[in-house]
């Protein structure tokens, strides 16, 4: 089932992301985020934009949001979108119904573009953003400093008007 958010729901998705902080490139936060932090981050997020989760059985097993993508008010029609699925679910289209969830959502507001910013290399993102007609329109090259690595950033932009 894919719902709307709640503050009740702050720990298990911590636990998602948390994951991917400590174990993966794929986020650029270098320390696990506590839940307090994160718990701002939702309040802050849910107040003018969509946030997601995909649940079954009680359990969570992913979450889409979209955000800001500057600060500078030329850009409010432009947001940037994030999907994160449990690490140990991929492979059951979480993500993609997330995805068309979160589009739909987009396409009723006043957000002209979607821009969906990838490290790379990330051959399952760069393909669940391709499935939903993204364009790669930017690469960043070594602009991220992870696990002793110098890591790329790719930016995948969709026109929604």
């Amino acid at each position: 089932m894919i719902r709307p958010v709640n503050y009740a729901d702050a720990q298990q998705l911590l636990n998602i992301y948390n994951y991917y902080v400590i174990n993966t490139d794929v986020t650029f936060d270098l320390e696990p985020t506590s839940l307090k932090a994160f718990q701002e981050k939702l309040h802050s997020i849910t107040k003018d934009y969509p946030f997601i989760v995909y649940e079954e059985n009680g359990e969570i097993l992913g979450y889409a949001y979209a955000g800001k993508f500057r600060e500078r008010p030329a850009y409010n029609s432009t947001l940037e979108s994030t999907v994160y699925v449990k690490h140990n679910q991929h492979g059951k289209q979480i993500g993609s119904m997330l995805y068309a969830e979160l589009l739909s959502q987009l396409k009723q507001t006043d957000c002209r573009v979607v821009l969906g910013v990838l490290t790379l290399p990330n051959e399952a993102s760069v393909k669940l953003h391709e499935k939903f007609d993204f364009e790669k329109v930017g690469h960043l090259k070594e602009v991220g400093f992870k696990f002793n690595t110098w890591l790329d950033v790719g930016i995948f932009e969709l026109k929604l008007a």
